[in-house]
């Protein structure tokens, strides 16, 4: 799985802090917009959940009750499609996303109004994005393999990762004040300070290609390994864990931590197997809920300040948004 073009912790943090918020498994799918292909989510400052749409150069918005509205990603005439592809909360109350095609980071308030600013590098394939500490956002450059940091007034500074042909897609904000991203062409998960300096762990699997990553409720960061079909997690210091999934061939992709303390990710391998949202409890053990849709390939996932789980299923024939409580 080669695309080449990949939670929002306060208000989780908030969530533990007030008591643990039971999940039942209950799975609701809302129609997404006609010919989209989805992929991140996150929540916004308004309580509705806001996605991208990769084939429609578009950032989309559903209620908790389903309704969607979309915001076209201005285009100039004869341009090629922006390709959006992240999505996070900022600390200023707007939502900020990333422009894989076009090298460009995006800020989108509550209300529609978006506002574009350049990378250095346009050829850079941003992906990921996170908010750090620093009241910046973050986010990885898969095609620049760099990591880059981009101000609320549009400055960007950008970071070279040490291993050649790393391929970032995504990246969390961890409790120990770093930022800590997924290296999916060599098998490593990257840290970086707010200052810029990197770090490098190598998988104790080869090939499992790191994908989604997130900062769990234990201290540790979460993640996905797309090809070992495995959840990794990592401490601060670096010490790695894998916890094989149950299902073949599930192709964990999205990872985020939800309300009820524990971490949740999606199962969006094509295989007849998968299609199904997993939970990973702190101490490894493993549950699995397999979805109303065929095939829905479920993606991107992240939890609601009422400690609601949603997800995007990015398959055109499928074209969904789901929700489980």
């Amino acid at each position: 799985m080669h695309f080449r073009r990949p939670f929002f912790l306060l208000a989780a943090v908030a969530l533990l802090a007030a008591g643990p918020v039971a999940i039942g498994g209950k799975i609701t799918e809302f129609a997404g917009p006609t010919g989209g292909v989805l992929r991140s989510i996150a929540p916004g400052p308004d309580g509705n959940i806001w996605f991208v749409e990769d084939s429609r150069d578009k950032i989309g918005l559903i209620t908790p009750s389903g309704k969607v509205t979309e915001y076209p990603i201005p285009m100039p005439p004869r341009t090629s499609s922006a390709q959006p592809y992240g999505i996070a909360p900022g600390p200023d109350g707007n939502l900020w996303f990333t422009e894989g095609a076009r090298g460009r980071i995006g800020r989108i308030t509550p209300s529609g109004t978006i506002v574009e600013f350049f990378i250095p590098n346009g050829s850079s394939q941003p992906t990921g994005i996170v908010a750090g500490p620093d009241r910046a956002l973050w986010f990885t450059e898969n095609g620049g393999n760099k990591i880059g940091r981009i101000t609320l007034t549009g400055a960007t500074t950008e970071f070279t990762i040490p291993s050649a042909r790393a391929f970032p897609f995504s990246i969390a904000a961890g409790r120990d004040g770093n930022l800590w991203f997924t290296e999916y062409g060599v098998g490593k998960i990257g840290r970086i300070t707010p200052a810029g300096a990197i770090s490098e762990f190598s998988l104790p699997t080869a090939g499992g290609h790191p994908f989604g990553i997130a900062a769990g409720p234990d201290g540790n960061l979460w993640f996905t390994e797309n090809s070992a079909d495995k959840i990794g997690r990592i401490t601060p210091s670096g010490a790695i864990a894998e916890f094989p999934i149950p299902t073949p061939n599930a192709g964990p992709l999205g990872i985020a931590t939800g309300a009820d303390g524990n971490v949740w990710f999606t199962e969006g391998s094509l295989s007849n197997h998968a299609h199904k949202i997993g939970r990973i409890t702190p101490a490894g053990a493993l549950a699995e809920y397999p979805l109303p849709t065929a095939a829905a390939q479920p993606f991107a996932i992240t939890v609601a300040p009422d400690g609601k789980i949603w997800f995007t299923e990015n398959q055109q024939n499928a074209n969904r948004i789901g929700l489980l409580q």
